[in-house]
């Protein structure tokens, strides 16, 4: 009686291992590149609906205190306790600033486009956050900042 594992395997199956892997390494090469390749092409041919530049200070109550730099008013407070998504998203690019060593005056970027997309970008890390990604909630907890704009 022979043993299986003294059987050469059959050369058809080994053509068709390598296909298939070769295939599926393509498929997922292609897709990559696809997917990258389309998030440019939709970042420049949507139309910008409205930007602002917003600066972000935390009060001495706890509070976060939400300033148009470029008119230097304060356009939302986010009372102590309240508006958690604004305050972890902004906690997560302070946290940025801070790796190197930027200080928190320059005003970040918040944009809305004519697809709906909103983002919030810090020009000074080049660091931006979909804010679509989060929900319509979380998205309009921001969308409200450009009220006015």
């Amino acid at each position: 009686m022979s043993s299986p594992h003294n059987e050469p395997i059959p050369r058809a199956a080994l053509i068709g291992a390598a296909v298939l892997i070769a295939t599926a390494f393509g498929a997922a090469a292609y897709g990559r590149l696809n997917a990258n390749a389309a998030a440019g092409v939709e970042t420049q041919q949507v139309a910008l609906l409205a930007s602002r530049d917003l600066i972000f200070r935390d009060g001495a109550d706890g509070s976060v205190q939400v300033i148009d730099a470029q008119g230097d008013q304060v356009v939302f407070v986010a009372a102590p306790g309240t508006n958690g998504f604004i305050r972890g998203v902004m906690r997560g690019m302070a946290r940025h600033r801070e790796m190197r060593d930027i200080g928190a005056a320059a005003p970040f970027r918040l944009t809305m486009y004519a697809n709906g997309r909103l983002s919030l970008t810090d020009p000074e890390t080049d660091r931006t956050i979909e804010l679509n990604a989060f929900g319509a909630d979380n998205r309009d907890a921001f969308a409200r900042l450009l009220v006015g704009a």
